[in-house]
């Protein structure tokens, strides 16, 4: 983190941060209350990893590690609440805290702090460029102001796994920088004010091997050798004895300095830089050769990379080869990654630098010959021994032979296989290898792997700016932006672009852009003289098997960015398995990338090129988007509460899911893109399943508060609906309408939806979307206050039931029969309709209708003065809408709780019960939500503890004018007859 990050590095602004000790926190000069250690654990998970989701299990993992808190991850909407009180400025609205909350975690957002670790990180930078430009004093001065920054034990107190690791992090980021430090003191012969501060730090770690080596090397340059020789011989036999290791490499060489008096090599620098001198071969040998050094010319304006660069200049074993791995997709940069390396480990390898092209993915040459590679290879180390060999294990032996006395870099770029690689590695130990392949060379043995993907965005602009220069006016960096987004970032596209439109007016950047914003002419226009974007990605799809490339084909026609086996599996018919083993295989080609541990993703130019290649296979495509699509239709109605029962058009089952919960698992994973597959589907021309794909999610996505995305996708098809071959999607689309404006309070909208939605299907005589208009109806004018009108709703809907064979639609109905018995005061008959939802909705797998009537019978027993049964009730409720994750309904039953718990005498549970409502309350955002409603009738005033107030509310909404009462009567009635028609099959269900 930085200040680029957005945190600032200042110290008068809002707020500070200072976790390099006991955590504190000051608003300007005021210290802020800290609160309990597990909520200074919590905050420490997300302030340490800035604009970072962490999901709710992630977060309990870190804080509590194996013994999780009996409620589980309900106790973090409780301590992130109290966080947002205590952080956040007064005024604040929910979307400026700092912490936010996303779907399934919450995010730490850096606005206009100061924390002293992001401050450290700047002081530590400075200090290092000091030292590079060779100013040793100014970075001794800079290193130590850094270290003031610690005031102890980093996050000392804080319990929790999560908090216990970044302690050791920042406490071996400290004896780093004391290293720096100190090594610079050396340098500068400021070996006395070293010494003492070595002699504390060794005791401190007694098997700190580099700081032994420090030491020493401060006693010897203070004219103590025989200290220094003691120092060496402590620690080897603590690490004997206690460890059973020798000593290291660079420990040893500093003892062997020691004892031939090498000053120059103890006060030179750094002296892991330099190789042992008993490991160098003689200057003689040197001189009868030649030295290579074959690397290709660097890049220009070679940009990013930084981690990936730190990784291949890591130092190298100097008791064995080490040998470092770079893949990528075509185009990513990996040879000018491993080029940009080599130059700037070159100084460390005296006995040359070589560079092989083994061809592996290229177009119109074979596959380089691993016999012909050793041969250039033994004679670029300049012997010819073993040269004529014809058998691949002689010249491969000649070659181990040759290296065994060097120290070498050798690049191999583009390699096919591991097979391939073998037999090029040199001997010399000390040796470093590079290679760089478009496959994920898991069979090599390797001790650093890079997997390259395209620059970030940033990073692909500045590169793109500096190649096409121009004025930099706001326009133009906006159109090299977009510019940037067409090519993917991918530095082969980024550079091809850059040089058709180098040093050419603006128009000339915006022309392109334009051209290239045609997926039917992106990738033609990527191309120039020998470089294409298109040949590349040909080359590595032509290498493919067949059945792996009838799978990428398919990719490409995925209706969302993010996919997995499911999404492959649908679209060719395969299993599961078949799908997800040709997916790694696509992950080790470099043409997929894994995101996560069960999804993956093509980029934007490989998957354009995917469809166009598909687009050569007509019977493929067709096939694949049906599956597809049918996919998304049975996820969205096997994890709609409806019940599969309730959509009686369309593909009937449940397709790969086995319950509402893997469905909705898996809708959760697609996540923002639902919209995006129903106008995915719509253009395809697939209609039918646009609409029963929106049907399903209605209910999905209305539960969890996303009425945006619901109101997009039905809207968006309403003007087309008419065309739909399935004409029950015509009132349909509109009741789903109907119903979420409902949900969210706007019942002058839902009214005038249900209204049509109900005329429609009268007209066409469908009594399945009458009753299921006429309920909708009959629920929103009852929350309006509208009784005697949702009386009449509720009649109709209870005689039109009986002709109707859906088990959910009479489920639903069922409850309503209860909710109106309690508004006509029948308590003991709605109890038993309430119990007698709950079993039909159990056996039609309908957990959320289950959950709601939980609630309701919950309710009901609350009010009727029954608090043990309400309690044991609504804890089943309770547990149903966290496995749910339905907001509205989980805080209703909260609510409800905490009023049973108070009737019951049990104030404390009852108030914990409360925050805990409260807090998931206060996380919603938006217009009046189901759960405003939900709260409003049936917890009103609860959370203030006025229990009398709440029974007096809910009392008064339920009351029936007396010019009602015939109709209340008839009404009764009805609701005896619909019960008398249930009966006799309510013995099959299991209770």
């Amino acid at each position: 983190m930085s200040s680029t990050d957005a945190v600032s590095t200042g110290v008068h602004h809002q707020l500070r941060f200072a976790v390099l000790g006991p955590i504190q926190i000051w608003r300007g000069d005021a210290h802020l209350e800290i609160g309990p250690v597990r909520e200074q654990a919590l905050l420490t998970a997300l302030l340490l990893r800035p604009g970072m989701m962490a999901s709710r299990q992630e977060l309990l993992e870190g804080i509590w590690g194996a013994e999780q808190p009996g409620t589980g991850a309900k106790v973090l909407p409780v301590y992130v609440h109290r966080l947002r009180r205590r952080l956040d400025a007064g005024g604040e609205s929910p979307s400026d805290s700092l912490i936010v909350t996303d779907r399934g975690g919450y995010r730490f957002v850096p606005r206009d702090i100061w924390l002293d670790v992001a401050r450290l990180q700047e002081i530590a930078c400075e200090a290092g460029a000091a030292r590079d430009s060779g100013d040793l004093d100014a970075a001794v001065g800079v290193w130590s102001k850094a270290l003031e920054l610690f005031r102890g034990e980093p996050l000392a107190g804080v319990p929790g796994p999560f908090a216990q690791g970044e302690r050791l992090r920042l406490a071996e980021r400290r004896l780093a920088l004391v290293q720096e430090k100190l090594d610079c003191q050396l340098r500068l012969g400021r070996h006395a004010e070293a010494v003492g501060e070595l002699f504390a730090l060794t005791a401190t770690h007694p098997y700190h091997e580099a700081l032994a080596a420090l030491l020493i090397r401060a006693l010897y340059v203070s004219n103590r050798q025989a200290d220094a020789l003691d120092v060496f011989a402590k620690v080897r036999r603590r690490l004997v004895q206690d460890q059973g290791a020798e000593p290291g490499g660079e420990l040893r060489r500093v003892h062997e300095a020691v004892l031939r008096g090498d000053e120059a090599f103890l006060l030179g620098t750094a002296v892991q830089k330099h190789p042992p001198a008993a490991q160098e071969p003689p200057p003689a040998a040197r001189q009868e050769r030649r030295v290579r050094n074959e690397l290709p010319v660097d890049v220009g304006n070679f940009t990013g990379r930084g981690q990936e660069l730190e990784l291949l200049l890591e130092q190298a074993d100097a008791e064995a080869v080490t040998v470092r791995a770079v893949d990528g997709m075509a185009g990513v940069g990996k040879t000018a990654l491993v080029v940009h390396a080599g130059r700037a480990l070159r100084e460390r390898y005296p006995d040359g630098c070589l560079f092989v092209d083994l061809h592996g993915h290229r177009e119109d040459r074979g596959t380089a010959g691993r016999q012909r590679v050793l041969r250039r290879l033994l004679r670029a180390v300049g012997t010819g021994e073993g040269e004529d060999a014809e058998g691949l294990d002689e010249l491969a032996a000649s070659w181990r032979t040759a290296t065994a006395p060097l120290r070498l870099l050798l690049v191999l770029d583009d390699a096919s296989s591991t097979e391939q690689l073998r037999p090029l590695l040199p001997a010399g130990h000390g040796s470093m290898v590079l290679v760089t392949s478009r496959q994920r060379l898991t069979g090599l043995d390797v001790d650093r792997r890079v997997s390259l993907i395209p620059l970030a965005m940033d990073e692909a602009v500045g590169l793109l700016t500096r190649i096409v220069g121009g004025s930099g006016s706001d326009r133009e960096r906006a159109a090299v932006r977009e510019l940037a987004r067409l090519c993917d970032q991918l530095p082969l596209a980024l550079r091809i672009a850059g040089a058709r439109v180098q040093n050419r007016p603006l128009w000339a950047v915006e022309s392109l852009a334009a051209r290239l914003a045609d997926d039917e002419r992106r990738l033609g226009e990527l191309a120039a003289e020998d470089r294409s974007v298109e040949v590349a990605f040909q080359v590595s799809y032509g290498q493919l098997p067949a059945a792996e490339q009838r799978a990428f084909r398919a990719l490409g026609l995925s209706p969302t960015v993010k996919l997995d086996r499911l999404t492959l599996a649908a679209m060719l018919d395969w299993t599961p398995s078949d799908a997800e083993r040709a997916l790694e295989s696509l992950v080790d080609a470099s043409l997929v990338q894994q995101v996560a541990v069960d999804q993956y993703r093509l980029h934007d130019l490989v998957a354009v090129y995917a469809r166009r290649v598909a687009a050569g296979y007509p019977a493929e495509v067709a096939a694949a988007r049906a599956g597809v699509f049918r996919l998304y239709v049975l996820a969205a109605r096997c994890a709609s509460d409806w019940g599969t029962s309730a959509f009686p058009t369309g593909p009937q089952g449940t397709g790969p899911f086995l319950d509402w919960e893997e469905a909705t698992s898996w809708l959760d994973a697609v996540g923002s893109e639902l919209v995006d597959v129903i106008g995915h589907a719509t253009t395809a021309g697939h209609l039918d399943d646009a609409c029963w794909i929106a049907e399903g999610l209605a209910d999905y996505l209305t539960r969890q508060g996303r009425f945006h995305e619901c109101r997009t996708a039905l809207e968006s098809l309403l003007p087309l609906v008419e065309q739909a071959t399935d004409r029950r999607m015509v009132p349909q689309l509109r009741t789903c309408l109907g119903w979420m404006y409902g949900l969210q309070g706007r019942y002058e909208q839902a009214r005038s939806w249900l209204q049509e939605a109900l005329e429609i299907s009268r007209r066409a005589g469908d009594l399945s979307e009458q009753v299921r208009a006429l309920g909708s109806l009959g629920m929103f004018a009852n929350l309006e206050g509208r009784t005697a009108e949702s009386m009449g709703y509720f009649a109709e809907t209870a005689e039109l039931v009986m002709q109707v064979d859906d088990e959910w639609l009479t489920a639903v109905s069922m409850a309503t029969v209860g909710d109106m018995h309690l508004q006509l005061g029948e308590h003991g008959k709605a109890h038993d309709s309430y119990t007698e939802v709950i079993v039909l909705a159990e056996k039609i797998g309908s957990p959320r209708l289950c959950g709601k009537t939980l609630l309701r019978l919950g309710s009901l027993q609350l009010d009727m003065g029954r608090y043990a049964e309400a309690a044991e009730t609504l804890g089943k409720a309770e547990k149903l809408a966290e496995r749910l994750g339905d907001i509205p309904l989980y805080s209703a039953v909260l609510g409800r709780l905490s009023a049973a718990e108070t009737c019951s005498g049990n104030l404390e549970a009852a108030a914990e019960l409360r925050r805990r409502a409260l807090a998931v309350f206060n996380e919603q955002t938006g217009t009046e939500s189901e759960m405003t409603i939900r709260n409003r009738l049936l917890w009103s005033n609860v959370a203030a503890e006025d229990l009398a107030g709440a029974r007096d509310f809910f009392e008064r909404a339920i009351a029936l004018p007396e010019t009602h009462v015939h109709r209340a009567a008839e009404l009764s009635r009805v609701l005896d007859d619909l019960h008398r028609w249930r009966q006799p099959s309510i013995g099959d269900f299991p209770r």
